[in-house]
């Protein structure tokens, strides 16, 4: 079941962001992983700003989180993450999918470049990379990110985006 995160979810949508950025270990630049990756201050600062959540619920525990934030006239994906124990399971496929349904504007995602099983899980849904320029350009519109996670980073976008006038 999908439904939206409420603020007594706040520990629990923490605590599955950081359990799958485990993954990002290793493969993106060492001075962009962190432990925690995303602590508790970060993820109210996200909330703060507009970040809203939804999360995917098997059994009454939530398996599977995905923020959006509307930022002028895009919706941006945000903090997609599906517990290690539950990874293959469509969760984060059903996630996007119930967001672009109930989002009206043009979406994109920002991800790590070396994540490629990120980059393949959104190439997969239609979304596709937009050009080194654009990302930069984006990236710096949307988001409020520094320059080595605008180095380090691709973005994508959905169709809606592609075929904006």
């Amino acid at each position: 079941m999908i439904r939206p995160c409420a603020a007594e979810d706040f520990a629990t949508i923490g605590a599955i962001i950081n359990d799958a950025a485990s993954a990002y270990k290793g493969v993106i630049p060492d001075d962009c992983y962190h432990e925690p990756y995303m602590p508790n201050y970060e993820l109210a600062e996200e909330i703060a700003r507009g970040v809203r959540f939804s999360g995917y619920e098997i059994d009454g525990r939530l398996a599977g989180v995905m923020g959006i934030e509307l930022v002028q006239d895009v919706t941006l994906i945000r903090h997609a993450y599906v517990r290690t124990d539950h990874r293959g399971g469509r969760i984060g496929g059903k996630l996007l999918k119930h967001l672009q349904a109930a989002t009206a504007t043009p979406m994109l995602i920002g991800t790590w470049a070396d994540a490629d099983w990120a980059v393949r899980f959104y190439e997969a849904r239609g979304f596709l990379r937009v050009s080194h320029d654009e990302k930069e350009r984006l990236l710096r519109t949307y988001w409020t990110v520094g320059d080595r996670q605008i180095e380090t980073s691709v973005l994508l976008a959905c169709e809606r985006w592609r075929a904006k006038p």
